[in-house]
């Protein structure tokens, strides 16, 4: 890049601070549900196979990169889940290589069920805020959703 196509200082400050504001919130909203009987990771791993659950699973390796681990450490998070009954493993039928992991119903559950108690705990916290900066927040939500989509590989 050229100094000519690099942003500009407001810019990149404005960078900056978002970043570190997501990566405080994400921090935080782990914590949540700190009393659950899933960790983060293991929620995570569940809630993104709610999107895949119509096309037949994710793979492993997919997981993997969205939780930005190594795929052993995917695998070992998926046989935990597998043994808990809220995760199945199935060859996959395109590729006999691959392995696609599905959503159970008893995993659907745990997912709604952290959704509903982190939902509460929020919805606590946003209370506290005023109509004013509830609205900010509203209004907000689109732009940080179109920045996601952004991201999206």
């Amino acid at each position: 890049m050229t100094e000519e196509q690099l942003p500009d200082a407001g810019l990149l400050a404005l960078a900056g601070d978002f970043r570190e504001a997501l990566r405080h919130s994400i921090y935080l909203v782990r914590r949540l549900d700190a009393d659950g009987e899933l960790s983060a990771a293991q929620l995570s791993t569940l809630k993104m196979l709610l999107e895949p659950a119509d096309a037949g699973g994710a793979r492993v390796g997919e997981i993997a990169r969205n939780l930005g681990v190594k795929v052993p450490s995917a695998t070992e998070q998926i046989i935990k889940l597998e043994r808990a009954g809220l995760v199945r493993r199935e060859a996959d039928p395109a590729d006999s290589r691959a392995v696609l992991v599905t959503l159970t119903a008893d995993g659907l559950a745990a997912v709604e069920s952290a959704n509903a108690r982190r939902n509460a705990v929020m919805a606590g916290i946003l209370g506290s805020l005023t109509e004013a900066e509830r609205a900010a927040l509203a209004a907000a939500l689109p732009v940080v959703g179109k920045i996601n989509a952004s991201l999206q590989p």
